[in-house]
């Protein structure tokens, strides 16, 4: 039977499969998944795959039926391109659960134009990936062919779907845009969502510039409507522009906390709001300056300020304008209009909101400027929550042209599969390959339908190497989650991370004599980002932790040196290098748990279109791992936030870290809980917001609360960005 005439009533695979969530003996029926596996590659794949004779044989009839471009193949010899052909196919890849493979082959597998036959493997997939980012380089693509098809390196989605196709969309996984204070921009804004959303990118925009219900406009006062409506004209634009229908254009607006329509900002996502300006698909994040927390922890009133009366006595945009240091000035300049709320109310109506939908999303921007080693301010996030780089803004003309050029930014992201990366003896070598591979994608990025995302790609050549697995690595070794080992682990890892990344971006600047844009002017040029590796003690205490680096060469102080030398007299080539997404089903085809955090269930569900429920065992489940496999939904989120703490000291981006609550609190998990309700509180969720922006968390991405009634509030939504 072909591909389209397949039904579950006649193949074996989706019944196997659903047999693991049936106990036999009390025991979790594993041996069930790979018996699903298995059909599925027979009954599915075996006989609807399309042969050819030879490998130059395939290629030709794909590059001559306009499914592979013809230029990226052309860079290399045939000789060559046999070569690593045959090193793949004597990998002998074998997916290790039946979800990786179904994943594989319903996503990201080319198939026929008429949908009755699969093109590629998952070998002829990181064949196409790996010439394509190598550039015609054949040390590199053999390198990269060897990361990918060991799983220890994952391109985003974007990237890996549409490496070498003929017809493909773009590279890229998502865009960060502001919007300023004036008609032109915000119509210069919705126009680029539309286009943006088009091509395929999960957008952020920050809308903190605009000036506050009520403002006045041209002189007469309470002539400004705010953000709501532009909120509700850009949730509009993602929902038209929809890629042909295939799926639903994604989008996050940002608002700073101290900005006055925050109240109603919020209260757009609720049940009961207006409908005329109820936002029901735009996801929602805030803008929090330590000042909030000071005015929170102190119980006192805090001060909104008006945007335009800021520009006006700043002379920039909001954004732009410390609130923090510039707090007390602001209040007592009578020139700056103000409204004052109790600083405790909103932090309740924050909670309040993420119990009901898991918004909005945190971003603590003074903890991101404080690590920032790049000239320039942060300003806000995307649509998960990882990526901070600077921006600067533009100013654009009635005729929608920039008289100033600002910059915006693109995401080039990809994932190290940390239980495979930790396996290797050439951990550099193979972060040096990954670091290529995306400088690459930032290369051949050109978005000119957003021109200041475009200049400031050109100019940052940035990207965002990440991780997926850390709780499948955490089982396999016998650590409980947020363990003092752990902890160190994940700190060690992470180190080396930045490390070699560093290496890597500054042998490009050598080798091409660039650097990013302003690299003068950066804490890497002077050294001093180095001092803290330099004057501090990163090597690991725990023996466990010490013998899993055993093969693997953590960076001496000697070797910190050496790299803050070469990094000043030669600078580097990737303003920013690292970024921890929270991946969605390609952690599946890499058969590890994603991102960084916990698991939610050892054997889960997931419930597919046209299928019914797919069931996933966790990876390396066993009885020898099953101790150390905690939902997250019974792990203290203290621990959570301590890991990605450990990760983020070592991170020059963000980390999307996900909260997991229960409507109703495990007895003992919280300490504060005890005399109290176990229900969840706002005051749940106050207190670990605090804690996380005490120990130095950039971001908070959703709040996922498991209720009574067995449903989920917060889910991700994003296809582009969760790689």
């Amino acid at each position: 039977m072909s591909l389209k005439s397949i039904s579950p009533e006649q193949v074996s695979y989706y019944k196997l499969n659903n047999e693991i969530n049936i106990p036999v003996n009390g025991q979790i029926p594993l041996n069930k998944d790979k018996e699903a596996l298995v059909a599925f590659l027979a009954e599915n794949v075996e006989p609807n795959t399309k042969r050819f004779g030879s490998l130059a044989e395939r290629l030709d009839y794909l590059v001559d039926h306009d499914y592979y471009e013809a230029a990226f193949l052309d860079k290399y010899s045939a000789g060559f391109k046999e070569n690593l052909y045959q090193y793949l196919k004597d990998q002998h890849f074998q997916f290790k659960s039946f979800m990786a493979a179904y994943k594989y082959y319903a996503q990201y597998a080319l198939k026929t134009n008429d949908g009755e036959y699969y093109l590629e493997d998952f070998k002829d997939r990181v064949f196409a990936n790996a010439l394509y980012f190598a550039d015609g380089n054949e040390a590199l693509a053999h390198d990269l062919a060897e990361e990918m098809i060991h799983q220890r390196y994952q391109p985003a989605t974007p990237s890996f779907l549409n490496a070498g196709r003929a017809r493909r969309g773009e590279l890229v996984s998502c865009f960060l845009l502001q919007v300023t204070d004036d008609m032109n921009s915000i119509g210069r804004a919705i126009n680029s969502a539309l286009e943006l959303s088009r091509i395929g990118g999960g957008v952020g925009l920050t809308l903190s510039n605009l000036r506050e219900a009520g403002a006045p406009i041209k002189g007469i006062e309470g002539a400004a409507s705010g953000v709501l409506p532009v909120m509700k004209l850009l949730e509009d634009s993602f929902s038209y522009s929809n890629q042909l229908g295939q799926r639903q254009g994604a989008g996050v607006v940002y608002l700073n906390v101290f900005h006055p329509d925050i109240i109603n900002f919020l209260g757009a996502k609720k049940e009961n709001a207006d409908e005329k300006y109820r936002v029901k698909t735009l996801s929602l994040g805030v803008i929090v300056p330590d000042k909030f927390y000071e005015l929170v922890r102190d119980n006192a009133d805090m001060y909104l300020f008006s945007p335009y009366s800021v520009e006006r006595e700043y002379g920039k945009p909001f954004s732009y304008v410390d609130i923090t240091k510039e707090y007390d000035a602001l209040v007592a300049n009578p020139k700056i209009k103000k409204y004052k709320i109790k600083a405790r109310n909103l932090e309740n109506e924050i909670s309040r909101l993420q119990q009901e939908s898991g918004y909005p999303y945190i971003m603590n921007v003074d903890t991101a400027n404080k690590a920032n080693p790049i000239d320039g301010k942060i300003i806000m996030s995307n649509l998960c929550s990882e990526i901070m780089q600077v921006q600067e803004p533009s100013k654009i003309n009635n005729q929608q042209g920039y008289d100033v050029l600002g910059t915006d930014v693109s995401c080039n992201l990809g994932s190290t599969n940390i239980p495979n990366l930790m396996k290797t003896k050439h951990f550099g070598r193979a972060v040096e390959a990954m670091v290529r591979a995306l400088t690459f994608v930032s290369d051949e990025s050109n978005i000119d339908v957003v021109p200041s995302v475009q200049h400031g790609n050109h100019r940052a050549h940035s990207i965002g190497l990440g991780a997926m697995g850390l709780h499948t690595f955490f089982a396999l070794n016998h650590m409980e989650y947020g363990s003092p080992e752990s902890i160190e682990f994940t700190s060690v890892y992470f180190l080396c991370l930045n490390y070699y990344t560093l290496v890597a971006s500054n042998k490009i600047a050598r080798e091409r004599g660039e650097s990013f844009y302003h690299f003068d002017r950066s804490k890497y040029a002077d050294g001093s980002y180095f001092d803290r590796y330099i004057n501090d003690d990163w090597q690991p205490h725990n023996p466990q932790v010490q013998a899993l680096f055993k093969d693997i060469h953590i960076p001496t102080v000697a070797d910190w040196r050496q790299l803050r030398a070469d990094v000043m007299r030669y600078g580097l080539y990737n303003q920013n290098r690292m970024a921890v997404a929270p991946n969605g089903s390609i952690s599946y085809i890499n058969d590890t748990s994603s991102s960084l955090h916990p698991i939610i269930n050892r054997i889960e569900d997931r419930q597919e279109k046209t299928i019914g429920k797919i069931f996933y065992p966790a990876a390396g489940l066993s009885n020898d791992t099953l101790p150390y496999y905690k939902s997250a939904y019974d792990t203290d989120m203290r621990k959570v936030i301590d890991v990605y703490a450990a990760a983020q000291q070592h991170v020059d981006q963000s980390l999307s870290l996900t909260l997991f609550m229960r409507s109703t609190i495990p007895e003992g998990l919280y300490p504060w809980k005890k005399g109290r309700t176990n229900k969840m509180t706002t005051r749940d969720l106050n207190i670990l917001r605090n804690y996380a922006h005490y120990k130095g968390i950039k971001s908070i991405y959703y709040i996922r609360t498991f209720t009574d009634d067995e449903q989920e509030v917060g889910s991700n939504d994003c296809e582009s960005c969760v790689i």
